[in-house]
Formats: C-alpha cells, structure tokens, sequence
C-alpha cells in the first residue's frame, strides 16, 4: 500500500473524530490529556494526516501546545491509524515525519501518553524520571518525554499545564510538504 503525508487538509477535520473514535473508542474524552487540549487549537505545523492515492484519509497525528512550569514544550496526540491498517507502518511514518518538523520548526520537548513499547524506539523516555507531572490520573509508564533539543530538560521539572494557544491560520504562511512512503 502506497500513502503519502501530508500537512492536514481541511476536508481531513471533519474525518479525525471519527477515526480517533473507531481507534480509542468513545471514553477517550475522559482522560487526563483531553483537559490539556480543551479549548485549544493544534499546531497547525504538526498536523499531518497519512492519505491513499485517492486521496482517502488513513491516519492522523496532532500536536498541542503545552507548558511545564513555564517552559514551552508540545503534547503528541492523538496518532490514529484506521483500525484495519494498523501494523503497516503508517502510524510509525506519522510519528517520524512529525517529530522532524517538530525538530525543524524549533520546539525543544515533546510529551506523550502512549504505549512505551510503541514511542520508545522513538526516543521517548519514562517522564517521571524527569520530574515531570500530568494534572490528573496517568498510568506512569505510558506518560513519557523527549528532548527534541538535546539538553533541553535541564532545570525543567514540574506540572504540566496548557499551552498558549498558536497563532491563527491567516498570521502564518503555510507550509505544505509531502512525502511519499509504501508500506507492504
């Protein structure tokens, strides 16, 4: 199966709930990230969405602003990959792409709630060996973190809070970058 990523589309929006709810379930609302990104927009620089050759929807990754303690950092989440599609390597492609524009666009830490042994590879490590904190319940070994810059984490420990919300579509240019990947 051939993808391609791509930035977001706007005919993509409307897609997402519905995959995130085919993916997580109904309940996915209630968790302690949910209250980090209610009310906010996403970066719209980190939403990528993995499409078919028809154009089709496959897979979509989000990032939130966040703070810890007053430093800037980003939230990962939600990666969704349609049920029927998952272990082709689409979500991992997502997650790569993503944390290389991350990486390019200058942010220096990245959180996320998620399987350890899926973003581990990744270069995702326990959070609460970095004194960090989520306000709400989390099991500790899926709440991890990394420096995106390294060294990033010196001297930042604390509760993380709400990111400032990003700029409006109309204040920055945008930015379309396609790649294209085959999965078996």
């Amino acid at each position: 199966m051939t993808f391609t990523i791509v930035a977001e589309r706007p005919e993509d929006a409307p897609l997402i709930s519905p995959l995130l709810d085919r993916t997580f379930g109904f309940e996915r609302t209630r968790k302690t990230v949910y209250r980090l990104r209610e009310h906010l927009d996403p970066l719209p620089e980190l939403c990528f969405s993995a499409v078919a050759g028809d154009g089709g929807l496959l897979g979509s990754i989000r990032y939130w602003p966040i703070e810890i303690a007053g430093t800037p950092a980003i939230l990962l989440g939600p990666l969704a990959v349609e049920p029927a599609l998952q272990g082709r390597g689409i979500g991992k492609a997502l997650v790569r792409h993503s944390l290389d524009a991350a990486k390019a666009a200058g942010h220096r830490i990245c959180v996320v709630v998620g399987d350890p042994t899926y973003y581990r590879p990744f270069g995702f490590l326990p959070a609460s060996g970095h004194g960090l904190l989520l306000p709400g319940p989390v099991e500790p070994e899926r709440f991890q973190v990394q420096e995106l810059v390294p060294g990033a984490l010196k001297g930042v420990h604390g509760v993380i809070g709400r990111g400032k919300a990003p700029a409006k579509a109309a204040d920055k240019p945008a930015r379309r970058r396609r790649v294209r990947r085959s999965v078996a």
